[in-house]
Formats: structure tokens, C-alpha cells, sequence
């Protein structure tokens, strides 16, 4: 037997090894005017009303590129699922990391100034100690995030909604089991939120709009999504929906319906998105975990933006069931995390195969990645696949961030950085967009209600040739088959690129932008360089935090900042892992993490939400010592 056939006899529907054509990297994109205020809701009627401008947005966006390279996709069919699914897995390891058991050790205070951030284990070991409880953490956060309180909460901007009673009722159950010591795990009164895709029990869905998209759930059934209902099953108490770009349809996380939660590390810039919610929640320190969704960067983009952890997994691994998956050839949901334990923690539980999901199904439970501190001896890292021609594509200085990263691996954890090509990359974002627009225009027909931006993003969507969108799918077999080539050749490599070429996204005119919405295509584009590959190909992938520049206006713009650098940008590094690959890239991410360690920092907006909840249990506490006190005088 071949190693091509040795390969494709362990998943099921592995692409054919087989390299693409040798072409150089070319971008002819026109450009595309940036819009907003009056001047996008005046377009947006303009493009609904009449179909030739819809069509000449249509060929300006340079959908009908595909066309100048039919005669390299003639040989290729057409794939518009990208699933693919490991039959055989890897023994399990014999020195797995214990991620239950991955604190800090620190009392509060010293962990805070060691570890920046509360994990998922220092919750835990807190509520275990009983120096802290889910009640008082739950009584905590509350008033930070609520809308429907006069003042609303002070970051009740990133939060659509949010059931005080469902949440108490589920923080004072789990504060019962730990005083009874009968914990349900890891997770147990771990505060996390999800994204507004999620459907949950009690909780509209509106997808950011002003629309209800909510289901009706089969008699005697839940609606929840199936990784809500494994996080809300392991004991984690969910704060409620979080906001996101209207329809998932941007990364820049503008909202005008809701409100637009801005970057925590400076408030001129956008959190990115559209899981710009879960990534605020996380970098602002309310929550250490939450649940976003990714097809075309959602999870890894504001991830990136706000310096945490994302976890986009393989295409079909995470079941949307008893819902579907409205953007089903491109579109996963997946964690975000202040850290790379968390990340793992909360991927475990969600990634349990849903037995009556036919896709989730037939994939493995996730197995407890290492997360060890570095390779034993004479072991090797791995590969490192750098396609450089396209990691140039980023700013120097974060092209150097991310290098410094690499050069510490591969010195301190024995990889070994291998050069690769991949061909058609802007032919290949161009196919992504186009299929997601398409998705769309399918999804929504009906535009009523909806921002601007939108309308003017779906209506273009539903000028899409048949013919084109073949096309589309014809690019994403070849760019399959050509991974799969890659991984033939270089089994277990990870790819790694910067997660955006830019530092974060600046808001131009916050008064105007953020009222109505903005319409940017070419930064839209630029963000999602290099993420969509994971999307259109099916890929695990993961970003991680590398460091901060010096934001736009300031002495020095675009150079790398230090910590005391105020309104510094944030920066990622993505990997991207072979199908099915999760447990490999989290243990690259948690490499990567050591590596970079001195490179994190809080936002200067960070709430210490251990410290708040320990002083609420304090006061409450003194007022019953003080009851007690007359009352044993009588």
C-alpha cells in the first residue's frame, strides 16, 4: 500500500494527494469604496431597487476572477463538502497533561500577577477550596452585564440578553454540589456566555438583528444547541447571549441594532468579528470561556483582535443539532478562551460526538491533548509549514512577532520550519466570499429590518451565477487535494501564518460608523487573508496571542508595543492543522503560549471578577456575623 492510500485508508472522504499547478501569488483586486452614514442606507437602496448594480458590484468585487483560471480547474470536480473524518485515532498519550488540575496553585492575588488571567482550573480549585463560590460569582457579574436594569450594566454592550433566574437557579445548584463535595467536573460554576447563533432554551435568537429567528423546538424536545448542552450539562453557568455582527456577515463586529462592544485594549478600535461578544467577555475578564462560531474567522478574528485564544474546529466535528447549519459548507462553532487549558477544557466537552448527529457522529471523542512543557529528549517538535510569499502579505512588524515565535520553537522545542507553497490563495478567498454571500442570499431572502451593509452584501449574493459558484467549489477541491499533498509529504505538519496582516481594525468615524453601520469590503478582505483557508478547506485551526503594536495616530504607529504602550493593538499567530488534528494544534498553541508568555497583558479595563466575588462573599459574611452576635447575647 501507497502512503497516499495508507493515508486516505484512516479518514473518510480524505482528497486525493495531489499537488496543484505552480502559479505565482497574485492579487488584481479592484478597489471597493468604504461606506457608512447616509450614504450606505442610500446605496442599499439603490442595489435592492435595481439589478444592474447589484451585477456591477458583483464583477467590481472580483467574483468573476475564477473565470481567468477555468483551464487549471477543468480536471477537478466539484466539492462542496468539505467534512473529513480520522477513522483511526492516536493512542493516548502517556503523558498527558491534567488539565483539571492546571491552576496556578496561587491564592487570588498572586495568581492574578502571575497568570494575567483566571483559567477554568483556577475557578475550580477556588469553588473546591471554598474560598469562593458560584453564587458569588454569579452575583458578581450580573450587574456588569445586564440591559434591562436602569443603568444598564457597565459591558452590558456585548451582552443581547441575559436570564437572571435561569442563571442564579444554576449557580446555587452548583455551589450546593461543591459544599457537598460532588462536583460534575471541570467545568462545574464556570461562568461562560454564547454567541446569538446558539440556539438556548429560553433565550431568543436574533442573530444580531432586529429580526426573531428563535426556532420552535419538536414537541416534548429542547431547542438548545447541542454544545450548550453539553457545557450547561457539565455544570458551567451560562450568563446568556452575546452579541455579534448582524448575520455573522462581517469582522468588524459593528452593531448598530445593539450596540457595538469596543476593543477592550482601546476603545477607536473594533473587537472584530463576528464572535465579538464572547472575544470582549473573554479579554475584559468576566468570563474565561465562551462559545463562537467561525466561517470565515469568526472564532479566530476577534480572538486575535483581543488578545485570547480561538479554536476553529474541523469542518463537521461540532453538532448544531437539533438546529442546521445555515452556512453548512463552511461554518463551525468552537471556543474562546483567555488561555490555552480553558480552550482544551471547554473543547472536550463540546466536542463529544452527538449520536444523532449523522456528521459529529462518526468522529472521536476528543482525547486530553498533553499540553506538556516541551518534547522529551531527542524528540522532535514537528513541522512548521511556512508559505512565505503569502505570510508576507503582513505588516513587517507583525510578521516579525510572529517569526520570534517560530524561532523560539524551533530552538526551544525542536520544530523545524519547512517552506511551502499554496497555489490560487486570492482566487481561493475570492471562492470562500462568494460561497458564504451565496449562503447567505439562500439563509435570507427576506431583507426587512436589516442593516444596511447587509442588504447590500445579500443582494449581491443572489446575482451569483450558478456557474461561478461551481466553479467556486472546483478551487476548493484542487486547494484540498493540495493539502492533502502537503500532508503526504510532511506528515503532522502545522501550518502557521499571522491569524490578520493587520493590526486590529480603527474605527474612522466612531459617531457615524457605529449609528449605522459601515460597509469596508477591502479591510473586510484584508482581515480575512489568511483565515478563510481553514473555513473553505475544512482545517482545525487556532490562534494565539503574540504580542501588541502601537496603534494608529501615535508616535511610531505599526511598531511593537511594550506594556506600558497605551491603546496597544493586539496580534495573533494561526495554525492550521490536518483534519481531525485538534489535540496537535492545541499542544502547538500551548507551546506557542509558553513561548510568548512575557508578550500578554490585560486590557487596562480588566475586571478582577475572583476579587469582586471574594469581597461580596466577605461582606455577606460580616453582615451574618453580626446577626449573630445580638442574638447569642440574648
Amino acid at each position: 500500500m501507497s502512503i497516499t492510500q495508507e493515508r486516505r485508508s484512516k479518514f473518510l472522504n480524505y482528497p486525493e494527494a495531489r499537488p496543484g499547478p505552480h502559479v505565482p501569488y497574485q492579487i488584481e483586486r479592484k478597489h471597493s469604496p468604504a461606506m457608512s452614514g447616509l450614504q450606505i442606507v442610500f446605496a442599499a437602496v439603490l442595489v435592492e431597487w435595481f439589478s444592474i448594480v447589484r451585477t456591477w458590484l458583483w464583477r467590481n468585487a472580483g467574483f468573476g476572477a475564477l473565470r481567468r483560471i477555468r483551464q487549471y480547474l477543468d480536471t477537478y470536480e466539484p466539492r462542496f463538502d468539505p467534512t473529513v473524518i480520522p477513522i483511526t485515532y492516536p493512542a493516548k498519550h502517556d503523558d498527558c497533561g491534567d488539565i483539571v488540575n492546571s491552576s496556578s496553585g496561587a491564592s487570588p492575588k498572586a495568581q492574578t500577577a502571575n497568570r494575567k488571567y483566571y483559567s477554568v482550573a483556577d475557578y475550580q480549585a477556588l469553588y473546591a477550596s471554598g474560598k469562593l463560590t458560584p453564587t458569588a460569582v454569579a452575583k458578581t457579574i450580573l450587574p456588569l452585564i445586564r440591559r434591562d436594569i436602569n443603568p444598564c450594566g457597565e459591558h452590558s454592550v456585548a451582552w443581547l440578553e441575559s436570564r437572571v433566574d435561569l442563571i442564579l437557579a444554576a449557580a446555587d445548584a452548583s455551589t450546593m454540589r461543591y459544599k457537598e463535595n460532588r462536583p460534575l467536573g471541570i467545568l462545574d460554576g464556570v461562568p461562560t456566555a454564547v454567541k446569538d447563533e446558539y440556539d438556548v432554551e429560553g433565550y431568543r435568537k436574533c442573530l444580531g438583528s432586529r429580526n426573531d429567528y428563535t426556532p420552535e423546538a419538536a414537541i416534548e424536545m429542547s431547542m438548545t444547541s447541542w454544545s450548550v448542552t453539553r457545557i450547561e450539562e457539565a455544570g458551567a453557568l451560562n450568563f446568556g447571549k452575546l452579541s455579534m455582527h448582524e448575520l455573522g456577515l462581517d469582522t468588524s463586529n459593528n452593531n448598530p441594532n445593539y450596540g457595538t462592544p469596543l476593543n477592550p485594549f482601546n476603545n477607536r478600535y473594533y473587537t472584530g468579528g463576528s464572535s465579538g461578544g464572547a472575544a470582549y467577555a473573554v479579554s475584559i475578564g468576566l468570563i474565561p470561556i465562551a462559545l463562537g462560531s467561525d466561517g470565515g474567522g469568526s472564532i479566530r478574528i476577534p480572538a486575535s483582535f483581543c488578545s485570547v485564544y480561538g479554536l476553529k474546529p474541523s469542518h463537521g466535528r461540532i453538532s448544531y443539532r437539533p438546529g442546521i447549519n445555515h452556512f453548512d459548507t463552511c461554518s463551525v462553532n468552537g471556543p474562546l478562551a483567555a488561555d490555552i487549558a480553558s480552550l482544551s477544557a471547554v473543547y472536550s466537552i463540546i466536542g463529544t460526538p452527538n449520536p444523532v448527529c449523522p456528521t459529529s457522529s462518526l468522529f472521536a471523542s476528543p482525547l486530553p491533548p498533553r499540553l506538556a512543557s516541551g518534547p522529551s529528549k531527542n524528540q522532535t517538535g514537528g513541522a512548521l509549514g511556512v508559505p512565505e510569499t503569502w505570510f508576507s502579505q503582513s505588516t513587517p512588524t507583525i510578521q516579525r512577532l510572529c517569526h520570534s515565535i517560530l524561532d523560539r520553537l524551533v530552538a526551544n522545542n525542536n520544530y523545524a520550519i519547512i517552506p511551502i507553497t499554496i497555489p490560487f490563495l486570492p482566487e481561493g478567498q475570492t471562492a470562500h466570499a462568494m460561497t458564504m454571500l451565496c449562503h447567505a442570499a439562500t439563509a435570507t431572502p427576506d431583507t426587512r429590518h436589516l442593516t444596511a451593509a447587509n442588504k447590500i452584501l445579500i443582494s449581491i449574493g443572489m446575482v451569483t451565477p450558478a456557474t461561478d459558484l461551481l466553479l467556486a467549489q472546483k478551487l476548493r477541491q484542487l486547494l484540498m487535494q493540495h493539502l492533502a499533498d502537503l500532508w503526504r509529504k510532511y506528515p503532522g505538519m502545522t501550518i502557521v501564518t499571522p491569524t490578520t496582516p493587520c493590526a486590529g481594525w480603527h474605527i474612522t468615524n466612531p459617531e457615524v460608523d457605529l449609528k449605522y453601520g459601515i460597509s469596508d469590503a477591502d479591510q473586510t478582505l484584508k482581515t480575512m487573508e489568511y483565515v478563510w483557508l481553514a473555513n473553505f478547506a475544512g482545517l482545525p485551526s487556532i490562534t494565539i496571542p503574540v504580542g501588541f503594536v502601537k496603534p494608529e495616530g501615535t508616535q511610531g504607529e505599526g511598531e511593537e508595543a511594550d506594556e506600558s504602550t497605551e491603546g496597544k493593538i493586539p496580534v495573533g499567530l494561526m495554525g492550521m492543522g490536518e483534519w481531525g488534528s485538534e489535540e496537535q494544534l492545541l499542544q502547538w498553541g500551548a507551546e506557542a503560549e509558553r513561548a510568548g508568555a512575557e508578550r500578554t497583558s490585560r486590557p487596562p479595563m480588566w475586571v478582577d471578577v475572583v476579587a469582586r466575588a471574594t469581597e461580596e462573599m466577605q461582606r455577606i459574611q460580616d453582615a451574618a456575623d453580626n446577626e449573630q452576635g445580638p442574638a447569642s447575647r440574648k
